[in-house]
């Protein structure tokens, strides 16, 4: 095997275990946006936040920037994963049934 492909092969391992992480931790943070979605059914409040999704994407985008990743692709990748907190907490509150 060249150089090249052992480099090649090093650096793909590296990513596939980066890809690892962000699995178990998308897995983690939807753990935690389950119980919000939970805590929200219970007291009524609604499945979206406009003024804290506006607050973490600005948040996100400074993060991106500092760490010199497009933070256009940062915005659009909060974006994916808050439509589909969203759409998990809009399914918790209709499947809650009031006491």
């Amino acid at each position: 095997m060249s150089d090249s492909q052992e480099q090649l092969l090093a650096l793909r391992r590296s990513i596939d275990n980066i890809d690892a992480a962000l699995v178990h931790l998308l897995a983690e943070r939807f753990k935690f946006t389950q119980q919000v979605g939970h805590l929200k059914a219970t007291t009524g409040l609604p499945a979206s936040d406009p003024d804290r999704e506006r607050v973490q994407i600005e948040r996100l985008r400074g993060l991106a920037i500092d760490s010199h990743l497009d933070p256009a692709f940062a915005e659009k990748f909060l974006n994916f994963i808050v439509a589909e907190v969203i759409h998990h907490h809009e399914r918790i509150a209709s499947e809650k049934v009031p006491d």
